[in-house]
């Protein structure tokens, strides 16, 4: 059990059937009444964030949320298999559960998949990528009055905005997070 008092970054807490991860605190002790922890917590199953506040004393179950690095091998059917590297098992996951990021990752990537009591909600993408350029627009001379883009398509089948002066074939860093092109790698 830990008390809304003892709230930290990061702590992540079971509120309302709900797993809840800890964003910002603040005690808050006013001049007239009683002290309060106001917080900013995120919903780590849907990623919604809320604002709220709590009595200091006020008691909730601790929640451990597990992260463990896999290996993407395969996709089959919808289901995602990702192979454990510890225990070599393979371990199927729906797609529903994959975040957005997903499309830059391509087989043999690790990426951090996290559960929470044995069901899995979240699979991470590696932070950045490199991948190679399957298809491009040729590249025009003078074009470069602003930074001008033109669309690329990825080996993972993604299609991301790079600049004018990349080629096919080209291997490119990619973040996941925003599906911006980063540099040549």
């Amino acid at each position: 059990m830990i008390s809304a008092g003892e709230f930290r970054n990061g702590v992540t807490f079971e509120m309302d059937g709900n797993v809840m991860q800890v964003i910002e605190f603040q005690h808050v002790k006013p001049g007239k009444g009683a002290a309060f922890v106001r917080t900013k917590v995120r919903n780590v199953i849907t990623g919604s964030v809320v604002e709220t506040s709590f009595n200091p004393t006020a008691k909730f179950e601790n929640a451990t949320v597990d992260r463990r690095n896999m290996e993407y091998s395969y996709e089959d059917s919808g289901l995602y298999y990702f192979m454990d590297q510890e225990t070599y098992e393979l371990e199927p996951i729906d797609k529903s559960v994959l975040s957005d990021g997903f499309r830059f990752v391509k087989e043999n990537m690790v990426c951090t998949v996290m559960s929470y009591k044995g069901k899995v909600f979240s699979v991470e993408p590696p932070l950045f990528v490199e991948l190679a350029i399957t298809e491009t627009d040729p590249g025009f001379a003078g074009n470069t009055a602003t930074n001008a883009t033109k669309p690329a398509t990825l080996e993972t089948g993604a299609e991301v905005k790079v600049p004018l002066f990349i080629e096919s074939g080209e291997v490119i860093k990619i973040d996941t997070r925003t599906g911006e092109y980063l540099s040549r790698a």
